[in-house]
This record gives structure tokens, sequence and C-alpha cells, in this order.
């Protein structure tokens, strides 16, 4: 239920991918990549885990994500139907910065926090993303390119109300990517700052300046996000009490489990549940 770092084989010679996905469910946990990535989906209804959001998704959905931000699309254990996307994933710096994809690298960062377009809006286009897992090389270039010039002018609503800072130098990339793991091994326990620093090599306070800058928020904001992340999670795909579910997440205090998960999600663990169940 931890967010993992999923390797996506692309290199020099292929820098884009697009596939169709077509299975019972969206298998792929909570992960981030350093690809930035558009997913479509066709059919399925559920709940989608993007950054420090959690809501439903439908049919219909368009979704921007940058590199580095956490998500999983979680399908209904009801559905009786399949699961079925459509995924684009590229590497950073493909496309060259030139003035006249301003308005491209200006929805690039956008999506840090992660973009819903609007289904309207985006309605026209839907027809050639459909075409992208079966072109590749300089075509599939062009498509995407042009899709996503196209997307730029559409209307959209982000995602998570923080962002996921991207571009990094490959060391910065690393660190995160081991700052994730250990969070991933050890959310369940109290964390001290020390520990990530010497993760790292940093000091405390060379860490905490570095966390804030890449993740826009501290360390600490963060943990208490990830933390509550999952605890929805397990309110949705386990029958386990509340109480159990807020000690697991690595809370020593059960009414700081509510003032927290209330903050991040704007009700308490049971109405999120109710709601979110039904889905």
């Amino acid at each position: 239920m931890q967010p993992i770092l999923e390797p996506i084989h692309l290199d020099e010679q292929r820098t884009i991918t697009s596939f169709y996905h077509s299975k019972k469910n969206f298998e792929t946990p909570w992960h981030f990549h350093p690809q930035h990535e558009l997913t479509y989906i066709e059919e399925s209804v559920g709940t989608k885990f993007v950054g420090d959001y959690v809501g439903p998704y439908e049919p219909g959905e368009l979704v921007l994500l940058r590199s580095n931000l956490p998500h999983c699309w979680k399908n209904n254990t009801e559905q009786t139907g399949l699961s079925k996307s459509i995924v684009v994933q590229w590497n950073l710096g493909v496309f060259p910065k030139v003035p006249e994809l301003a308005k491209l690298f200006q929805l690039l960062r956008t999506a840090s926090k992660g973009i819903l377009f609007d289904k309207g809006a985006t309605a026209p286009l839907i027809s050639q993303l459909k075409q992208c897992p079966q072109l590749g090389g300089h075509d599939l270039y062009i498509q995407l390119l042009t899709l996503l010039v196209k997307l730029a002018d559409c209307d959209y609503t982000t995602l998570s109300s923080a962002s996921f800072i991207d571009d990094l130098p490959s060391e910065y990339g690393n660190r995160m990517a081991d700052i994730h793991d250990f969070v991933g091994m050890h959310y369940n326990r109290k964390i001290y700052l020390k520990e990530l620093a010497d993760l790292v090599n940093m000091s405390e306070q060379s860490f905490s300046r570095f966390f804030t800058k890449m993740m826009g928020r501290p360390f600490f904001t963060f943990l208490n996000e990830y933390r509550i992340n999952i605890s929805a999670r397990m309110l949705l795909d386990t029958h386990d009490s509340v109480s159990h579910i807020a000690f697991a997440c690595g809370y020593e205090s059960l009414p700081f489990f509510h003032r927290q998960f209330k903050k991040f999600m704007g009700c308490s663990p049971l109405a999120y549940q109710r709601k979110y169940a039904k889905v």
C-alpha cells in the first residue's frame, strides 16, 4: 500500500510508450515514476489517488500527471466488467523548450498537482489518444505533441493540494526514491528526522530544506498526508476497525488521527468509508 518507484523502460532510443490496459482490475499499486503520464479511463469506476488527493473516478476521465507524482486507480471491487484505460508515458526533456511550446510547459508544471480535464473540452481529442498504442517512433512523438498542445487550451481542475516537483538532478531523484522507500517501510512507527537525514547523508537542517524544496511542504506534513492516504485505502480495502487502522498507520493517539483525517479528507474516517466504499 506504500507508493513504490515503478521502473518504466525508456531510454535514448525510445522516450515515449503507450499501451492499452484491459483487465479485471487496475493492478498497479500506489506508485510514482520519473516519467510524465497521460491516462484515459475508458471503462471502470472506483477511487483515484493522486498525490494527497483521494476521490472517485468514472469512464471518460482524462488525467495528466507530472513526473514523481504518486498515484493509482482502484476500481470498485463489485465491478462486473473489465477495467480499461489508455496510457501514454514519456521521459522529461523530449520536447524542446521553445517559445512556441510555452503553454505546453506551463501545463506540465501545473500537472505537478495532477490535472483532471473537462470531459466536454477533451471529447474531440479522445479518438486521437486512442490511436497512440498503435503508433511508434516519430508518429507517436508527433501525435503526443499535438495532443498536449491541444490539451493546453482545454479547461481542467487540479487534484492534489500539494505539488510534487520534478526536473530534478539525478542524485535528487535518487534521494527522493530512498526517502519514499524508507517512509513506505516505516510509516507504521514513529519516524525521526535524523533517520532521514542520515539516510541521504545530510544534516537535519539541510534535509528539511531539501525536502521542503522538492515536495513543497515540510517532511512531517508529507508524512501525515502519506499516513492518512494509506488509512483511506485501508478503510476501503479491509474490514479493520478505525482504531486498528490508525495504529497500523503510525498514529499513537486516536483523537489526533481523527483530527488529521478530517484535516486532509474533510470528513471523519467512517463518513469517508460510507461515501467511497459505495463508489
